[in-house]
């Protein structure tokens, strides 16, 4: 009985999928370095990649008590355990609660600043969800949700949060836009009979293109924000990878197949690893 409800509860947070926190933790621990200029300690560390497995998880219980009557239309989510009614509303909320909780006792240990900008990272969080109702791009506001781990850390780093980070949550944004779009191309046909409004949907015909774009975006803006900071031939190296990836991503996705298209969302980790060495390798003196 408890390893049946176990076992529904990791389903719930997509224990088995780690590539959604792995998405949230790149930049998360990228902002880190930068913010200290090299390895930031143990305790940030810790901090940083359980709160935000924890954090990431705790969305999926929100996410999918906000939509379990939508998923209910849509392939990829129909049996997921809320929708399907394996877990009860109340159920997911109190896992996500209790997750977020735990999320907040890592902060705790940081700075005052830190714990305040946790409260803005919640509720973005929290909004999200009911954000595909009303706004032709939501996934903007899961950019803003997904990204704000960066200020997070250079506030628990520096105790405040300088443009750089800003910046850098800005270029990140438009990496979420890619990804996401990508993951929404995927349920267009759904999402179109059920009114869900998504970027794939907003973007039409040109989605690729923009998606490519969002790519090139992110890696600019970065490279702009940093190229002073680290070794330019690594950070030149680490570019040359990257947009490679970008390439491939488009080769994936030019078709708009269901399959290429969700294969180059669960890839994007992976770009995200990429800018993440890149730069420690980078901050290396």
């Amino acid at each position: 009985m408890i390893a049946g409800r176990l076992s529904l509860y990791l389903d719930l947070i997509r224990w088995s999928r780690p590539a959604g926190w792995l998405l949230l933790l790149w930049p998360t621990l990228a902002a880190l370095w930068v913010a200290v200029g090299g390895f930031p300690g143990w305790h940030l560390v810790l901090v940083f990649v359980l709160g935000t497995v924890l954090m990431r998880s705790a969305g999926c219980c929100v996410n999918d008590v906000a939509d379990r009557e939508f998923d209910k239309h849509v392939k990829r989510t129909v049996n997921r355990p809320v929708t399907s009614g394996a877990v009860s509303v109340r159920e997911a909320l109190v896992v996500g609660a209790v997750l977020a909780l735990t999320a907040f006792g890592l902060v705790l240990t940081t700075n005052l600043l830190t714990v305040l900008l946790s409260f803005a990272a919640l509720a973005i969080t929290l909004i999200y969800p009911y954000a595909k109702r009303y706004v032709s791009m939501p996934q903007a506001v899961l950019g803003v949700a997904f990204s704000f781990g960066i200020p997070m850390a250079f506030s628990a780093a520096q105790a405040h949060v300088p443009l750089l980070a800003w910046v850098l949550l800005l270029g990140n944004l438009f990496w979420v836009l890619a990804y996401d779009t990508e993951y929404a191309m995927v349920d267009r046909d759904d999402d179109l009979k059920i009114g869900m409004k998504t970027s794939a949907i907003t973007l039409g015909r040109a989605d690729v293109m923009a998606v490519t774009a969002f790519y090139v975006v992110f890696l600019a803006i970065w490279t702009a924000a940093l190229w002073s900071r680290v070794n330019p031939w690594v950070w030149a190296a680490m570019l040359v990878m990257a947009l490679a990836q970008v390439v491939w991503h488009f080769l994936l996705i030019r078709d708009r197949s269901r399959e290429g298209c969700f294969k180059a969302f669960r890839l994007n980790h992976w770009l995200g690893f990429t800018v993440f060495v890149g730069e420690v390798l980078g901050l290396l003196r």
